[in-house]
């Protein structure tokens, strides 16, 4: 039996306007390959870089995020290797003295969090070619180095989702992994349980997606236990993961610190933050992911199913609570578990069927809110209600527009639906005898018969309520 080691090194690209050390415009999509370069990121004699103050805050608000310690100086460091889409040859990267230091995310300890440029982007043709988009080189990336605390995959794909959500909820990365703009580097060893002597560690590179980062940790500490069983050494190398075979595959040896020849960076001065006021960044921070469930569980009286899914994006949180501050102001001492239900199943669930964003719902909170109220205050039937909230997520208006339109109303009078109560007994005379008998489901039946003669506009108390009474 082997336990496995496990260390992230994730990099994620800083949402700025400019590069890290340019004015070239932060995107490596548009404008075709090779636009959105000048004489500094393609290092062109004499260039001088600039470091980009928006980067520079950014990971300065993530370290907080994080609860790790912000340097009181810095300075940038130059990493020396030879790669055909790094133009320097070298990469302004920092090692000795990051921006942050330390720090804890669902308990597993960070080692740094450190800013550097991206490299650019090799492009291999049909015919054999290969040609270097150099857009990407300059982009600001903020670099996060874990200690090797992960024992499995699956803490490893928690602890970068949960990652993920942060940066999303700061707005310092849209972090989207297929679009690379967070990539994932696993170091992992083995060593046989009860030993303490850590195993040879292996590097799998740039994994971009969650099930990448799963199933590579998987492979790779199998790979590891079987070369161990046999009574072979494991190599300590870069591997990269095979999505198609689901397999790392050898890339090269894996450098140490010192093959990278860091030295200060001569072009750029140290960064000196002695005078920042870190106590007013920290309270400037959005409410973050694990305050957001906390709060949400015990404001709204939510489990903890419901609360994921409610803070597992930002738009969807402040959908929810927006929606639930209408909802609080029509009826002051509603609950929130109709809203809960109807927006993290019914609302959901059209979501998932149309593929349409949060952003993109056309249904307004306050419309949502006046949704489940007219539920709530038995104007609208839950069966007409999945009807009606179909028309609204089509047409987003409000659901009493659309009840007029439609002619919907629920049916409350008594004597209306006295008449109604009568056929349904005396067309269903078993279900009678059985309810009479002490069968509960009985009624729920009989309720169903008149919730159908109305074609779902009855109000299924006053129904439950004349069954009851004229059964005795």
């Amino acid at each position: 039996m082997y336990i496995p080691t496990i260390g992230l090194e994730i990099h994620m690209n800083v949402r700025t306007k400019t590069k890290m050390f340019c004015a070239c415009p932060n995107s490596f999509e548009e404008n075709g390959p090779n636009a959105n370069t000048c004489p500094v990121c393609l290092a062109h004699p004499g260039t001088l870089p600039v470091p980009n103050e928006e980067a520079i805050g950014a990971a300065i608000r993530l370290g907080l995020a994080l609860h790790g310690t912000i340097a009181k100086k810095a300075h940038f460091d130059r990493k020396s290797y030879f790669y055909p889409d790094l133009p320097k040859g070298y990469q302004i990267s920092q090692y000795e003295h990051p921006l942050v230091d330390g720090g804890m995310l669902k308990g597993v300890k960070l080692t740094r969090v450190h800013l550097e440029e991206d490299a650019g982007r090799l492009q291999h043709s049909d015919d054999g070619a290969t040609l270097v988009d150099f857009n990407r080189a300059g982009v600001p990336l903020m670099e996060l180095v874990t200690e090797p605390d992960i024992v499995s995959a699956e803490q490893a794909v928690a602890f970068a989702k949960e990652l993920q959500l942060i940066l999303k909820y700061l707005g310092v990365s849209d972090a989207d992994m297929e679009k690379g703009q967070m990539r994932v580097e696993v170091n992992i060893s083995v060593r046989p349980e009860g030993t303490e002597a850590l195993g040879v560690k292996v590097e799998v590179k740039n994994i971009n997606s969650f099930k990448a980062v799963h199933d590579s940790i998987e492979y790779e500490a199998k790979r590891q236990a079987k070369l161990l069983d046999e009574g072979k050494a494991v190599a300590q190398e870069t591997r990269g993961w095979n999505d198609v075979k689901c397999i790392t595959e050898s890339q090269r040896g894996k450098e140490s610190a010192h093959d990278y020849r860091y030295f200060p960076e001569p072009d750029l001065p140290p960064l000196d933050f002695s005078e920042l006021d870190l106590v007013d960044m920290r309270r400037h921070l959005p409410e973050l992911p694990e305050a957001k469930r906390a709060r949400f569980m015990t404001e709204f009286s939510l489990n903890d199913s419901q609360v994921e899914w409610l803070v597992s994006e930002k738009s969807v949180a402040d959908y929810f609570e927006k929606a639930a501050s209408e909802l609080k102001d029509r009826i002051p001492s509603v609950t929130y578990q109709a809203l809960s239900n109807y927006f993290t199943s019914d609302l959901r669930g059209l979501m998932n069927e149309h593929g349409t964003a949060m952003t993109e719902v056309k249904i307004t909170p306050e419309h949502f809110a006046h949704f489940v109220a007219l539920i709530e205050e038995g104007t609208l039937s839950s069966r007409l209600a999945k009807d009606l909230l179909k028309e609204m997520f089509a047409s987003g208006e409000d659901p009493e527009t659309l009840m007029r339109k439609s002619g919907v109303k629920v049916i409350g009078d008594a004597g209306e639906l006295g008449t109604i109560v009568d056929e349904v007994i005396a067309a269903n005379p078993k279900v009678v005898a059985d309810y009479r008998k002490g069968k509960g489901n009985a009624l729920q039946f009989l309720i169903g018969q008149g919730m159908a003669k109305t074609k779902g506009q009855a109000s299924p108390a006053v129904l439950q309520k004349l069954f009851a009474e004229k059964l005795g």
